[in-house]
């Protein structure tokens, strides 16, 4: 597609371009003080629905690419397509400051193809990742609460291939599913990996958790990580130590 920020399959990249820093935070300034701090250490920055919300998306997006920080806007857009289109040509319209979008691949066929051709149709548009099922979702929980009846990996799986041929160029989906998305949509597809923590890091509210090295091994291309990172055990130090223990152990295993 026009504007594809890399070929496919994407070149090789290194531990430290592969990590991604969640900056779940209420407040521009802590973000930008964590941009700060660990910019030279990782791949990019990840800002979602709470800093967006509390700050607004333009100046999020401004003050995070002039701190120079790489950024991931995950807004997990869920709509009709001719709103997600149009939320989509918005975020284009920010230009080369962001480099990855998400929406919901939950929203179906329709309205992810309407997201592909409003990017398209752009001068310069981010990478688009279908987020498949939160990693905070388990089996009994699709099950019993979303009513969906396959096994996850096979509804994420299922929800990869309609990503892919609606023309998104990767998707979001927990490191359990990473091989078996791999196995069925080839190298073609980008997969963007959340629910990864250090052996030393807590699991907080996720789920389907993994070791960064084994997320890696399985397939994922990047990795998303929060609190491990943002708020590190005491014993790690900062954040930027807690970064730069992470691409150690990924240089480490040969990752």
């Amino acid at each position: 597609m026009p504007g594809s920020i890399f070929p496919s399959p994407p070149p090789r990249l290194a531990p430290r371009e592969r990590l991604l820093v969640a900056l779940d935070v209420a407040r521009l300034d802590a973000a930008l003080a964590l941009v700060r701090e660990v910019r030279s250490l990782v791949g990019g920055f990840k800002v979602g629905l709470e800093l967006c919300t509390a700050e607004g998306v333009p100046r999020v997006v401004e003050a995070v690419a002039a701190t120079g920080g790489s950024l991931f806007l995950d807004l997990k857009l869920h709509d009709i397509p001719n709103t997600v289109a149009g939320a989509v040509r918005a975020v284009c319209a920010f230009g080369p400051a962001v480099r990855m979008l998400t929406l919901h691949c939950q929203g179906g066929g329709a309205m992810l193809r309407a997201a592909a051709e409003a990017a398209r149709a752009a001068p310069h548009r981010p990478l688009l990742l279908g987020v498949t099922v939160l990693t905070s979702v388990d089996q009994p929980a699709l099950r019993d609460e979303l009513g969906v009846g396959a096994p996850l990996t096979t509804h994420v799986t299922r929800l990869a291939r309609l990503a892919q041929t609606c023309g998104l160029d990767g998707v979001v989906a927990s490191p359990h599913e990473v091989a078996a998305i791999r196995a069925a949509c080839g190298n073609g597809l980008l997969i963007i990996t959340p629910g990864v923590r250090p052996a030393w890091a807590a699991i907080g509210d996720q789920q389907r958790v993994t070791t960064p090295a084994a997320a890696l091994r399985a397939g994922a291309d990047y990795l998303v990580i929060g609190r491990p990172i943002t708020a590190p055990p005491p014993d790690v130090g900062a954040p930027s130590a807690a970064a730069a223990r992470i691409v150690h152990e990924l240089e480490a295993e040969g990752a």
